[in-house]
């Protein structure tokens, strides 16, 4: 066989490669871990919405704002017991195995977990009169899971296993869903039923997802120590404040509303706010997903931050126009007439969401570059000028003034991050 001969079988399988590779590009990104992450959160986005919008349908304003008032003490709880380990331990276990990571995460909730167990108890036996313990048992325990779910989320983003992930928060989802159809024909108009819903539905999978995870073999190639542990916790105690501010400056808020405002006036605001968040979860998805992979970059001297910057400036430029006009038509015809004064909040929200957006990524270098400190102190500001904000305008403006304190904190995060970002030495992290 000549070697033209035997050239033209590998050209022709080379062209039939060429051929395939658009379809085989879409498979290889629909298997990151970035899309995966953002299919997750798109699809717990997309249940957020339905609930939202039967709780809208079942609930009056008022109980709606009481509904929305217990979610936000669990998240702010939430990041409480993490004590800033999430994006720390995506940062540094990127490679470990599932069982490993388990383990280690374990180590660093167990503590937390159990002293939030004791303090609940003890509010049980102590709580005055004026406050129910049921509740605050309740809240308790779903901080407890929310927290397991987003450690098993930073575990997967380790371990590269975002289809279980997925998977389980399509479980988790369909659960959901089921239990929230049967709320509303029921025609349940207390919140506590809605959320124990959330509770148990969240539950399930999670405890399902954990098991299998530890079954399987021990093969990581970066060993779970407890020195890198502790390195993890240390890391995560600098992140803290940024999670806690994070936290805070998305969800104080709801907290300011009901003691400035009312419950109803939290009702109609959190109808808005809950929609206009998702426009956020796409690059926050990709910034997390990226994070370790971005350290190895800074290490290696190869990071370049202004280009990523730029394309999630130019996302939410595009992204923003589109979510408010359709937001801004379908809060009527969705919600119901009662809810007709949420319009107004439709465009400073999703201004905000969007300079929310695009701060995620500048945060998320900064924290590839080992900076937590600055990380932190972007997100304390965030959280001091929306909370002045909204202490300043809520009483004038009322749910108007709790959408422009969101902006104002969201846009100064953002230039916090941004000039922290451009006067970042270039010096790698040790």
């Amino acid at each position: 066989m000549s070697e033209l001969q035997a050239e033209r079988p590998a050209t022709a399988a080379g062209a039939a490669t060429r051929r395939g590779d658009p379809i085989a590009f879409l498979g290889r990104q629909l298997r990151e871990t970035h899309v995966q992450l953002l299919a997750s959160q798109v699809l717990t986005g997309g249940v957020a919405m339905v609930a939202n919008v039967l709780m809208a349908r079942a609930l009056s304003p008022s109980g709606r704002g009481e509904a929305a008032l217990i979610l936000q003490i669990v998240y702010l709880g939430t990041q409480v017991l993490l004590l800033g380990t999430e994006r720390s331990f995506m940062a540094g276990y990127h490679g470990v195995s599932p069982a490993a990571g388990v383990r280690a995460y374990a180590r660093l909730l167990v503590v937390p977990c159990l002293v939030t167990l004791v303090a609940a108890a003890a509010f049980a036996v102590l709580a005055p009169d004026r406050l129910d313990p049921g509740i605050v048992a309740l809240i308790a325990c779903y901080a407890i899971v929310e927290a397991v779910i987003l450690g098993t989320r930073a575990i997967a983003v380790c371990v590269d296993r975002m289809r279980d992930f997925l998977l389980c928060r399509v479980a988790d989802s369909l659960l959901l869903f089921g239990a929230l159809i049967a709320l509303y024909a029921a025609r349940v108009d207390q919140p506590a039923p809605w959320i124990i819903a959330y509770l148990v539905c969240s539950l399930i999978p999670t405890i399902v997802q954990v098991v299998f995870w530890l079954r399987l073999p021990d093969t990581g190639e970066v060993p779970a120590s407890a020195a890198r542990s502790r390195l993890v916790r240390r890391e995560g105690l600098t992140l803290f404040p940024a999670a806690l501010s994070n936290m805070a400056m998305l969800r104080v808020d709801r907290l300011a509303l009901p003691a400035l405002a009312s419950t109803s006036a939290l009702g109609l605001y959190a109808s808005v706010a809950t929609m206009t968040e998702l426009l956020a979860w796409p690059l926050r998805a990709y910034a997390d997903a990226r994070l370790g992979r971005w350290r190895a970059a800074h290490r290696d001297g190869g990071l370049r931050a202004r280009p990523l910057v730029l394309a999630a400036a130019v996302y939410a430029l595009v992204v923003t126009p589109l979510v408010a006009g359709g937001l801004y038509l379908l809060v009527v015809p969705v919600f119901g007439e009662r809810y007709a004064p949420a319009k107004v909040l439709v465009l400073p929200l999703v201004a905000a969401a969007g300079l929310y957006a695009v701060s995620r990524v500048s945060l998320g270098l900064l924290i590839a570059r080992g900076r937590g400190a600055l990380v932190s102190a972007a997100e304390i500001t965030g959280f001091a000028v929306s909370f002045a904000g909204y202490l300043l305008l809520i009483p004038s403006h009322g749910i108007l003034g709790a959408a422009y304190g969101s902006l104002l904190g969201y846009g100064a995060c953002l230039l916090f991050a941004i000039i922290a970002g451009r006067t970042t030495t270039s010096g790698r992290t040790p």
